[in-house]
């Protein structure tokens, strides 16, 4: 039997990328999985629930929690990975892109988190993931609003873990390295001093197996904090 038969797994930003990953990962494991992303076509075929959902959005992700609860239940287990990336120097960074990183990667895992939450909680159950970055405990140039944003989710994370305690539901920030997704295709980092070649980066199966090894272990086992990163 495969460890996690009979969970239930809702997994953000799930069209692509890590969050893809993620999900097909937890579903070899045996859970249902609802993947909410904005792409998304809604649609349910063998145990995978797919949910169009812009996550900086409050009535979109309350809804898509909804239609979660009523076709598949409470989930066990929710990974708040959608997210945006930005490189760029302070002086260059727009106030809409500043609110932007915010949004993707504080606002949208604050809604997430509220809209599931208060279930798991009633059924004295759950693990809740955030994918933060390196970037959440480390500060790199042209990162000022990327890293103000997964600051912020690091914070909502541990304020999560002392909210809940006691409630059954476990907490865990897991923050990659440098992983090749397609979020660097912008910045090409094989030509940029000091980044790491994608060649060498983290693959996002990498962080799904991560994110697997956190969602098998007992009950009784809490993962605060994993880091990730290339060899």
């Amino acid at each position: 039997m495969t460890l996690l038969a009979g969970k239930l797994a809702v997994v953000t930003g799930a069209s692509r990328g890590i969050g893809l990953a993620v999900a097909e990962r937890l579903r070899d494991e045996g859970a249902s999985v609802a993947r909410l992303a904005r792409t998304l076509r809604a649609r349910f075929s063998e145990g995978v629930l797919d949910l169009p959902c812009d996550l900086t959005q409050e009535e979109d992700v309350a809804h898509a929690a909804e239609q979660v609860r009523r076709q598949l239940g409470v989930p066990d287990i929710v990974v708040s990975n959608a997210g945006a990336f930005l490189l760029a120097r302070l002086d260059a960074t727009t106030l809409p892109q500043f609110e932007e990183q915010l949004g993707a990667n504080l606002r949208a895992p604050f809604l997430v988190a509220r809209a599931f939450l208060p279930g798991m909680r009633e059924a004295a159950r759950g693990l809740h993931v955030a994918i933060g970055s390196i970037a959440d405990h480390r500060a790199f140039p042209d990162n000022a609003a990327y890293a103000a944003s997964k600051y912020g989710l690091r914070g909502l994370h541990e304020v999560l873990r002392e909210e809940y305690r006691g409630s059954g539901i476990r907490f865990t920030l897991i923050s990659p390295g440098p992983t090749d997704t397609a979020a660097w295709d912008p910045y090409d980092p094989d030509r940029r001093k000091g980044f790491v070649a994608r060649r060498d980066m983290l693959r996002s199966a990498d962080v799904a197996e991560a994110v697997a090894f956190v969602a098998t272990r007992p009950a009784r086992v809490a993962i605060d904090w994993l880091r990730l990163g290339p060899a």
